[in-house]
């Protein structure tokens, strides 16, 4: 059987010795055999787990590779396989939620109900049966900061503008992608500040990491079956 130094694998995959010494301190790798002098021993079995753990790390993320690869040492492929799906699963449903942000940034033109028209100041009721998000939700998010609601100066209940129906739109669009929480607020000030394209221009570029994510994932995959095919559990 041949075996592979460390510097040997570390030159191909980009990285130190050192970096390799952590990865099986994870116990995400198989501990090698040792020689007589002490140097580990890796073989292709190795050589196979670093190439997937090094490609699944883009698009996965530490944590998730780390079970996958946990789950290949137990020879539970299935586990390992459902753990990518529920991932690739995120990032779709991730996608939708961009692509119906940049419809909804394309056209803020609100529609009015039937026999209705737009006051200034809507109440919070209001604006929840028509938005369909609830009051409670709605609290919430002026808690966090990204809504921002002036109060009845003789009763202090909040008072709603079609501006902030437009900004509920967009946030009930984003809370569905966990991406899109580091980057909800500053699309919806910008809607408020009227910055529509600066708004377009931070969904757009969550987009393009969406894009770049899905590349590596499949890349990942790509390296996950074939440690599969030299563990022999396809």
């Amino acid at each position: 059987m041949p075996y592979y130094k460390p510097i040997e694998i570390a030159r191909e995959l980009h990285i130190s010795t050192s970096a390799l010494r952590h990865y099986e301190s994870w116990g995400v790798v198989p501990a090698p055999d040792r020689a007589d002098n002490g140097y580990r021993l890796y073989t292709e079995i190795h050589l196979a787990y670093f190439r997937c753990l090094r490609a699944m790390f883009p698009g996965f993320g530490v944590a998730v590779t780390c079970e996958v690869l946990r789950s290949l040492q137990k020879a539970d492929m299935d586990a390992a396989f459902w753990l990518v799906n529920k991932e690739q699963a995120n990032l779709q449903q991730e996608k939708v939620a961009a692509n119906q942000t940049l419809e909804l940034l394309d056209n803020l033109d609100l529609p009015l109900p039937p026999n209705k028209k737009w006051r200034n100041r809507m109440t919070i009721g209001e604006v929840a049966a028509y938005t369909g998000v609830t009051t409670s939700a709605i609290r919430h998010w002026e808690k966090e900061g990204l809504l921002v609601l002036p109060r009845d100066p003789e009763n202090g209940y909040r008072q709603f503008t079609p501006m902030d129906i437009r900004k509920i739109l967009l946030i009930r669009t984003l809370r569905n992608t966990v991406y899109f929480l580091t980057n909800m607020k500053e699309i919806v000030q910008a809607v408020e500040n009227q910055s529509i394209e600066q708004a377009k221009k931070v969904t757009a570029d969550a987009i393009r990491s969406i894009h770049d994510r899905n590349r590596h994932q499949m890349y990942g995959v790509r390296r996950l079956v074939e440690l599969c095919e030299v563990l022999k559990l396809v």
